[in-house]
């Protein structure tokens, strides 16, 4: 199981995200996940570059491999310029670029005006728009394509890398896995649940890639990382397909009201014991997870990184080595 570090977009600024990457190579992380967002999820995250932006400055202090988690290609941004912004991606990170696409979230692409499709619409969208994305990665003239959601005109991408972009696609129920299944060439999820995964691999996904990320809370105690978790992610502990339709920070702020500060403890690990950290990982390895990218909430970054190099990575690579001996 590879292990990388997952990037907030919502919560950083470019520059400490760029710092976040060198920092994460350093460490001995094997990746990176960035998120992919117009709005955070609530006013106390504060930020939201354009992630393109980001990963070209990336690109430029680290040789890690890099994922989008995930991009949404088909309501605010037409799947035309995000083939565009990918490959040049690729190019810039010599290939190491993997597109994380999924369909996306109503805080994020309500913004132009147009209305919020329901998931079966979002999944038919977003099928013509991969495939939309794949032949402008590999046709050698100009694309024209008159489908039922979206019109390419004479379109070429001259600046693409020598291979093909992998593309891989989140699920977060039974429709999203199977579409992934299908056409993706990996899977994304932040659920350690071991069924979808399952589900997957059944039916289509065989020996596909499969990535998993969820957040930790580093502070100097375990309380004070519970208080930062609840107080800046308080939405992680929202079911159900509330963080699909809520359309603005506002309404997140409200319904996240309804997460106690109990739930978030028994559901980031929190504060600055190694053993917290290492545990967070099992249930994503038990469900056979091939790379597990993990986000650090808070102002400790360094000091979390730091944990990482010394203690939990080391330990979760024995742990490895133990389970294969």
């Amino acid at each position: 199981m590879k292990i990388g570090y997952f990037l907030s977009s919502e919560e950083y600024s470019p520059a400490e995200l760029i710092e976040q990457a060198r920092l994460a190579e350093e460490a001995g992380f094997d990746g990176l996940w960035i998120s992919d967002h117009f709005h955070p999820w609530n006013d106390e995250q504060g930020e939201s570059a354009f992630v393109w932006s980001t990963i070209g400055a990336i690109s430029q202090v680290c040789e890690l491999p890099v994922t989008t988690a995930v991009t949404c290609p088909t309501v605010r941004i037409h799947p035309a310029v995000i083939a565009q912004a990918a490959a040049t991606s690729a190019v810039l990170l010599n290939g190491r670029f993997r597109l994380g696409v999924g369909t996306g979230e109503a805080l994020n692409e309500h913004v132009l005006g147009s209305g919020w499709p329901t998931l079966d619409v979002r999944l038919e969208m977003l099928e013509e728009a991969v495939e939309i994305m794949r032949r402008l990665w590999t046709e050698d003239g100009f694309v024209n394509h008159h489908g039922k959601h979206y019109t390419v005109d004479t379109a070429r991408i001259y600046t693409r890398p020598q291979e093909p972009l992998p593309i891989y696609m989140s699920g977060f129920g039974p429709e999203a896995t199977d579409v992934a299944a299908r056409i993706a060439d990996g899977y994304l999820t932040t659920s350690p649940d071991p069924e979808l995964l399952r589900r997957f691999r059944e039916h289509g996904g065989g020996e596909k890639p499969a990535q998993a990320g969820f957040k930790v809370s580093y502070a100097p105690t375990a309380e004070e990382g519970v208080e930062q978790a609840h107080r800046i992610w308080p939405n992680a502990g929202l079911p159900g397909e509330l963080a699909q339709v809520l359309p603005s920070p506002r309404h997140f702020e409200q319904a996240s009201q309804l997460v106690t500060k109990e739930s978030t403890a028994q559901s980031v690990a929190a504060g600055p014991k190694a053993d917290a950290h290492v545990e967070a990982f099992k249930p994503y390895a038990d469900a056979g997870f091939d790379e597990v990218y993990v986000a650090n909430i808070g102002p400790y970054s360094v000091d979390m990184m730091n944990l990482y190099r010394t203690e939990v990575l080391p330990e979760l690579r024995l742990g490895k080595e133990r389970s294969h001996g």
